[in-house]
């Protein structure tokens, strides 16, 4: 139903996940998170480009993002989307923008998370995070836990002694390469963090599931890792109260927060992970038609 919602609506109601259209309101947003006691990563919204151009614009639009939490000193890194840079275009032209932002970063002594997405570019997404390894440290990489091919992707990634984000998946998948049950992808997820911890790598556990937060918290007393070894993270607007519990238990705990003028398609797929959300905004839509 998400396209015969008026956009105006959905802004409203999708705006607690997105901190704004401007640099300055998401650097406002990371502020606020970090007062808390939460660390942030800031995302330019924009994926899927079509021409070589937008691309260019997303890497300034990053640029600045780094020079901006450099010069308020804050605790922040940015997540960056391949597709944003280029990579349904020339794979190659995203790699060389991708090695300008790691070498930014890493002058002003920060890092980018490298964000997975559907499984057309999981392997070639892999292979520019490996390339990038071989001549920065500052560069990571996410994978997701409802991926068949996850357990082999984590052997890699442990080999290169890499910066990993373990988190679920959203995209919508065929059942040969997803798993679909909903127990599966929780077991995969805690074996993927539990073996990538066991081999020292530095793991962001990406999951607003309670229970995963519970399997996780054992593995890691289990492991007896101090807690500069990880991260839990999440994305801004949910789960607020969960945060606040693991804040409290003295883990760190990042906030993804995304900005941007391309709001909109990330908004809908959102609501459409959230058929709660999604209700209210169509009881919204009734009482303002009254």
């Amino acid at each position: 139903m998400m396209p015969m919602v008026p956009r105006a609506i959905i802004r409203r109601a999708s705006s607690r996940y997105i901190a704004g259209a401007t640099l300055d309101e998401a650097i406002a947003t990371v502020r606020v998170l970090n007062d808390d006691g939460a660390m942030a990563t800031l995302d330019v919204l924009g994926e899927y480009v079509t021409q070589l151009s937008q691309a260019e614009t997303s890497v300034h639009e990053y640029n600045h993002a780094l020079e901006s939490i450099e010069r308020n000193n804050l605790d922040a890194n940015v997540s960056v989307k391949l597709s944003s840079l280029g990579l349904l275009i020339d794979s190659e032209y995203c790699f060389q923008r991708m090695r300008d932002l790691c070498q930014q970063a890493k002058e002003r002594n920060n890092f980018i998370r490298i964000d997975m997405e559907d499984s057309e570019v999981t392997e070639v997404t892999l292979d520019i995070h490996r390339k990038l390894l071989e001549e920065f440290e500052n560069v990571g990489v996410a994978i997701q836990s409802y991926m068949r091919r996850t357990q082999n992707d984590v052997s890699a990634l442990i080999q290169q002694g890499a910066n990993v984000r373990v988190c679920k998946g959203i995209y919508v998948e065929p059942r040969s390469v997803a798993w679909k049950d909903d127990g599966a992808v929780n077991r995969n997820f805690a074996r993927a963090v539990r073996r990538l911890l066991e081999r020292g790598c530095y793991v962001g556990i990406a999951t607003h599931d309670e229970s995963l937060v519970w399997e996780t918290e054992r593995i890691i007393e289990e492991l007896n890792l101090d807690k500069s070894k990880y991260e839990f993270q999440m994305l801004l607007g949910v789960e607020e109260d969960l945060r606040r519990v693991i804040l409290a238990a003295g883990h760190r705990l990042r906030v993804y927060v995304p900005f941007g003028s391309h709001w909109y398609e990330y908004s809908t797929r959102r609501l459409r992970e959230n058929p709660k959300l999604a209700g209210y905004i169509i009881k919204g839509m009734l009482n303002g038609s009254k």
